[in-house]
């Protein structure tokens, strides 16, 4: 398996065990709503414009579907600031 590959899918294990959506008091695992690697592979794309920006541009870009399609929001609504946090901590030792 090749490098960027491998940093990948530690990038998502790492964001599926540590990251969560929040709805009302429910909170879902990224990686048990099968978010994980789409939001990695987003991270991946932004980590030369440091952690906090990486994080902001992936949260954004990745749409969580809802009603079968019928509407959409940013993964950037769904998490909280510690968990936006969370993730610029994730992602700072791939920024270097």
């Amino acid at each position: 398996m090749n490098s960027e590959l491998e940093q990948l899918r530690e990038l998502e294990s790492s964001i599926a065990d540590r990251l969560y959506i929040q709805i009302g008091k429910w909170n879902l695992s990224l990686g048990n709503a099968g978010l994980a690697e789409a939001l990695a592979i987003e991270c991946q794309v932004n980590l030369k414009d440091g952690p906090t920006l990486a994080a902001q541009k992936a949260l954004e870009a990745v749409q969580v579907e809802f009603g079968r399609g019928k509407s959409h929001l940013s993964l950037s609504r769904l998490i909280s600031s510690a968990q936006i946090f969370d993730l610029e901590e994730i992602l700072a030792p791939y920024c270097r």
